[in-house]
């Protein structure tokens, strides 16, 4: 092990160039790569998402967002590379990292047959929190997420937005370092989503790193300081909004110019207009 990993309590390290040489990111990967049968889903990438960062993961559909996200929260296994969690191995030492991280994926993993308030009740336990304190944030997180009404019913039967505000909750109870977000506003109502999104606001100035995909630029442009572009498995661009995007420029032109898209050709779909031949 490296001196700079020995100092910031890095463990698991087997690569060391263009490790961190200072305090560790929330998030590093080094050559992080997956597949498929034929298709590489992540091209050997490399990443330093910095603590207390509000960072969106943006690109098309099978870009890697969420293959990324799942060998991020150890749920997936690399074919090659590394991935750190607060300076922690992800597959070397898995106990340090599940503590420190809230995970919401896609799609979500929940026991259909619990209720809202018995899941969050069961996952607080395995995590070693008092029933007092499970107790008090549940019924905190319920209410903030509009489920109270619903607690007692089975999560089975909630509905999509209802199932992600009850993975978003669990992701929370614990208060981890990191969360891990895979579309958390997907079928979320809007005000839902603004009680969500002041939750997570709260978390990253007490410290916490929010790392979230998302396809809806505008929601990234909002929301995020640090911004990382994917496409066919590889990392575009990360750094700053301003980094990433320009100084006064959107983050939709600056995506759309990375990812080589092209206007729809004009002489298609023509009946579109209206258009009888």
């Amino acid at each position: 092990m490296c001196a700079a990993a020995r100092a910031s309590g890095a463990t698991g390290l087997r690569h060391t160039v263009g490790m961190p040489t200072g305090p560790w990111p929330a998030v590093v990967a080094r050559q992080l790569l997956k597949r498929f049968g034929d298709n590489v889903a992540v091209s050997s990438i490399d990443l330093d998402i910095p603590v207390g960062s509000f960072c969106g993961l943006v690109g098309p559909n099978g870009s890697g967002k969420t293959t990324t996200l799942r060998m991020v929260a150890g749920m997936q296994r690399p074919d090659a590379g590394q991935v750190w969690v607060g300076g922690h191995d992800t597959w070397a030492d898995t106990a340090a990292v599940r503590r420190l991280l809230g995970v919401v994926p896609d799609p979500l993993n929940l026991f259909d047959r619990l209720t809202a308030r018995e899941l969050l009740s069961h996952l607080g336990r395995l995590r070693g929190m008092s029933r007092e304190s499970v107790a008090l944030r549940s019924e905190e997180l319920l209410d903030v997420m509009d489920l109270s009404d619903s607690a007692d019913e089975q999560v089975g039967g909630y509905s999509h937005g209802m199932r992600k505000k009850t993975a978003i909750a669990a992701a929370l109870l614990h208060r981890p370092s990191v969360l891990l977000l895979d579309e958390p506003f997907e079928g979320v109502d809007p005000v839902s989503a603004v009680a969500v999104r002041s939750m997570l606001d709260r978390f990253r100035v007490a410290g916490g790193t929010v790392v979230f995909s998302s396809h809806a630029m505008d929601l990234v442009e909002r929301m995020c300081d640090y911004v990382v572009v994917m496409s066919r498995g590889s990392v575009l661009a990360h750094g700053t909004l301003d980094e990433v995007r320009g100084v006064g420029a959107r983050l939709e032109d600056a995506f759309i110019s990375m990812i080589g898209a092209s206007p729809t050709d004009p002489t298609k779909l023509t009946w579109l207009d209206g258009d009888p031949t």
